[in-house]
């Protein structure tokens, strides 16, 4: 071995949640040592977030020319240029690399290590020729996608989100197998650039989603082509020809599925094979590494944090759990996480946006809740864009405590900001009620949601005896 290495913190792993720690611990001037074995960035820049939100974005603007019609344009189906949409894609990939560049963070007085590591003991870390015996450790090491024990798989070409950006030409039959929120994101998107599209999920299609706001998303999916097949299993998998044949089984018996092309979207496994675990004494398992609400593992000295701890795999909530780390490491101060307060969206169309507990969640928890549910065509800037498909529905505690908020709509996961805000200082809908919000807006929804909440005082008996009252006095 070579050079010995002893920083405050080493962390192993340049995604998302990696780069947050080592970024933060560096504006603190801690010293710090980045570990990462491919590309700076992981998962969200180079296979996850940005290009499969491209990727949507130029499906949405496809879509838009074809409904040119109800705005009173000519609608036009839409001529697509894989090569140039792959372009575009790399294109905005590249745009954003640099903030997250060897360059950058070495820049930041970050040592970056571009090799693989592994625990030597509790407190030891090798990568390449050094040694690194740092006060903590935090692994960042993300997740791969999870293929599935399903019979001749091995045998037929596949895609998943690491290769499924850099296929070209676009597919003609996509059969996607899972309807959790990647599968279906792909799944319209690419029944908007004109393939066929079909989608099999062995139980209920985004299973862990509000019952409502889901039947809004599925119901819009469907209509526009995607065929989706729920509660159904695979048997096997083979070749057919230069495509695929699924072997399946329904509610309604055996049948097949030809496709030209295969995507597994069925869900995340974490990376940690390659860190020998085990020699540092951390628990884990094939899918995650254990770690507490305060984010420790089984070894005082190490943190795991985003996917690789399993729970909330969203880039997002790795940042938070960076913060998290860090508050503890850098100032001693507790941190535990929070997953209420931490917000998901779906980025299908329309979107679908969660913060804290759904109704079926909620009843399960505190009992009797109530639920204010106010639809988009109540919103006059849904009208004049053409928006007005979905719906906001809260979930009220006692004393008009936000216990939840989910939305079904255009710009979901913009809205969704203001109540993951709410959550998260504990508001309650009198504090929607009050603020002003300027219009036309589609975030107005959210103000009459709570202002409906407040509606029957004015049918109260006693209230409009006390506006008797006053009124005699001019």
């Amino acid at each position: 071995m070579g050079k010995i290495l002893n920083p405050d913190i080493c962390v192993i792993g340049g995604g998302a949640a990696g780069l947050s720690i080592a970024a933060g611990a560096a504006a603190f001037g801690v010293p710090v040592v980045l570990v990462e074995q491919g590309r700076m960035g992981g998962d969200c820049l180079n296979y996850g977030c940005v290009p499969s939100k491209a990727l949507i974005a130029a499906a949405r603007q496809a879509q838009a020319m074809r409904q040119a019609g109800a705005f009173g344009l000519v609608a036009a189906e839409p001529f697509i240029d894989g090569e140039r949409l792959q372009s575009r894609i790399r294109s905005v990939i590249e745009g954003i690399a640099p903030h997250d560049s060897v360059e950058r963070f070495s820049s930041l007085g970050v040592e970056v290590i571009q090799e693989t590591a592994r625990f030597l003991d509790d407190r030891t870390v090798a990568a390449g020729d050094h040694l690194i015996r740092a006060r903590r450790f935090v692994i960042a090491t993300g997740s791969s996608p999870a293929i599935p024990p399903i019979a001749g798989l091995a045998e037929v070409p596949y895609l998943t989100n690491e290769s499924l950006f850099e296929f070209t030409p676009l597919p003609r039959h996509l059969v996607v197998v899972g309807a959790g929120p990647f599968g279906l994101e792909m799944a319209q998107a690419h029944c908007r650039l004109g393939a066929r599209v079909t989608v099999v999920e062995r139980a209920d299609a985004l299973s862990n989603e509000d019952r409502e706001l889901k039947a809004i998303v599925l119901d819009a999916v469907r209509t526009e082509g995607t065929a989706l097949h729920e509660r159904t299993t695979i048997r096997s998998i083979e070749r057919d020809g230069d495509g695929v044949r699924l072997h399946c089984e329904g509610k309604n018996g055996g049948f097949d599925i030809e496709g030209s092309d295969l995507l597994l979207a069925t869900g995340r496994t974490a990376n940690h094979a390659a860190l020998d675990l085990g020699a540092a004494g951390i628990r884990h398992d094939a899918e995650r590494i254990h770690v507490g609400a305060d984010l420790r593992t089984s070894n005082r000295r190490v943190y795991a944090i985003g996917d690789a701890a399993g729970g909330l795999q969203f880039t997002h909530a790795a940042n938070y759990h960076a913060r998290l780390v860090l508050q503890q490491i850098l100032f001693r101060l507790p941190g535990h996480e929070t997953r209420r307060i931490v917000p998901r969206v779906i980025f299908t169309d329309p979107e679908i946006a969660q913060v804290g507990a759904t109704e079926e969640e909620a009843r399960a928890s505190f009992g009797t809740v109530e639920v204010v549910r106010s639809d988009l065509s109540g919103s006059d800037r849904a009208r004049t864009d053409g928006l007005d498909r979905g719906m906001v529905k809260i979930v009220v505690g006692r004393g008009g405590r936000i216990l939840g908020a989910g939305i079904a709509g255009a710009a979901a996961g913009e809205m969704i900001n203001l109540w993951a805000f709410a959550i998260a200082n504990r508001l309650t809908l009198k504090n929607f009620r009050d603020y002003v919000a300027p219009y036309p807006t589609l975030s107005e929804i959210g103000k009459q949601a709570a202002i409906s909440y407040y509606s029957p005082m004015a049918r109260n008996r006693y209230v409009r005896a006390a506006i008797r009252i006053l009124r005699r006095f001019g």
